[in-house]
């Protein structure tokens, strides 16, 4: 990331001006006008994952106001869909995703959620959009009013949909399983964006392969034989058992994953035991698993299951009370269309100018149920880029020691949300526009 932010303050330094499209200028006063308040709006008041019904609702509507728009709700839960023809051509998919995430947003921003939602899992939380997904969702209504506007520059179908459940990776599942591919015109293509904290706002990024790792959530659940805590010969103790697991599923990153492989895997939760002196007759754990391929993927996963399994036998449980390793969900790894990306990265250079259009760098292993849509059997070519979501200044600053740039999922999480948005809203355009237009044989 050091090594891009440096090439691009070069390119700020060096690269002259280009002209802008003619219907830029409507993106940015739609913002001044309607977006930057309908932003204001979703970040106030985030829903949890499968439970977004007011921000369904709204989106809905926004839509429904868009000239020409067929919009469907509920599907895949709270799922909307919204078609827009425009005689014979392609079909592009361009989706948003919409929930938000159980944490207490500590930002500072003045529209700072003050939410609270009992989530699919039956606990009350904090809710705030650490994630950014309220910039997507009000992207996507700047980029449908302005391909309506622009009828007389393309030819085909947009489906636009608005996923639920994006950050428990089941969200684009749902929708597939609810009819998406089937009661709605399929795509030929499928776009999608990210606003990144750690990319400078005004600037985009696509990899022309992976653009994300799979995750797939594990839970683990550890029985023991319950005893008091001054007596741990009269019990099986899972608090110890539960530790031995976390240390051996680190051998499976260090002594068992080919080193080259990316590969990931996070104890995000242990939880067992309620006083000093019990030892507990459960523990249970919430493990994330990361990895750039699906043999990775499968070693790893197949991997928790051996150890979890081997951890009970070490300690002598009895058949009925071993260990047990679940899959509760997950996403493949998220992979654009070469050819797609190439096209399309040029499409974004010329929109944007070069300076904004940087090389991909993956540096971390998040992950995007984005994949569900563009899997290899569905014949639907995919891309996915990022939109930069913080000021240069900012990056800068955090680089030569000033305040970090707050992560994603983070309390302290804030992007910029004019650029960002105005930004994905530009990019997502000139893609459709170039993929529905003239030159694409239509």
């Amino acid at each position: 990331m050091r090594k891009l932010i440096a090439t691009a303050a070069c390119l700020f330094a060096t690269t002259p001006a280009m002209a802008e499209p003619d219907w830029a200028p409507a993106v940015r006063a739609d913002y001044k006008v309607s977006l930057g308040s309908m932003w204001d709006w979703f970040h106030r008041n985030p829903e949890l994952s499968f439970k977004e019904v007011k921000t369904a609702e709204r989106m809905a509507t926004e839509l429904r106001a868009v000239p020409g728009m067929q919009v469907t709700t509920g599907i895949g839960g709270t799922g909307v869909v919204g078609v827009l023809k425009n005689g014979p051509g392609p079909t592009v998919l361009v989706r948003a995703d919409m929930d938000g995430l159980p944490v207490e947003e500590k930002s500072g921003l003045p529209n700072a959620s003050k939410a609270r939602q009992v989530g699919v899992d039956g606990v009350e939380a904090p809710v705030m959009h650490a994630c950014g997904h309220d910039t997507h969702i009000t992207a996507m209504v700047g980029t449908a009013r302005r391909l309506a506007a622009l009828k007389d520059r393309w030819k085909g179908t947009i489906v636009f949909i608005v996923q639920p459940a994006e950050e428990r990776v089941g969200g684009a599942k749902a929708m597939l399983a609810d009819g998406l591919y089937s009661r709605f015109p399929k795509p030929d293509y499928a776009l999608a964006f990210h606003v990144a904290a750690g990319l400078p706002a005004g600037m985009v990024s696509a990899s022309e392969g992976i653009q994300y790792s799979s995750s797939d959530s594990v839970d683990i659940d550890v029985p023991g034989i319950g005893a008091h805590g001054a007596s741990p010969h009269a019990g099986k103790d899972p608090v110890y058992m539960a530790s031995q697991l976390v240390i051996a599923l680190q051998g499976l990153i260090s002594r068992e994953r080919q080193p080259l492989d990316p590969g990931v895997i996070t104890v995000g939760s242990f939880h067992a035991g309620l006083k000093h002196n019990i030892i507990s007759d459960m523990a249970k754990l919430q493990v994330t698993v990361r990895a750039n391929d699906e043999g990775t993927r499968k070693q790893l996963l197949d991997g928790i299951q051996r150890v979890t399994t081997g951890i009970g036998t070490l300690n002598g449980m009895p058949a009925d009370k071993m260990p047990t390793a679940k899959v509760i969900e997950g996403t493949p790894t998220t992979i654009n269309d070469g050819p797609l990306a190439r096209r399309l990265n040029a499409v974004m250079a010329a929109t944007l100018g070069p300076k904004n259009v940087v090389p991909f760098e993956q540096t971390g292993m998040g992950a995007e149920d984005f994949a569900y849509l563009v899997q290899p059997d569905s014949k639907v070519k995919g891309y996915y880029f990022a939109v930069g979501g913080t000021p240069m200044a900012d990056i800068v600053a955090a680089r030569n020691g000033g305040a970090p740039v707050p992560s994603h999922h983070s309390p302290l999480f804030k992007v910029a949300p004019e650029p960002s948005i105005v930004t994905g809203t530009i990019a997502m355009t000139a893609a459709v526009l170039d993929l529905l237009g003239p030159q694409s044989g239509n």
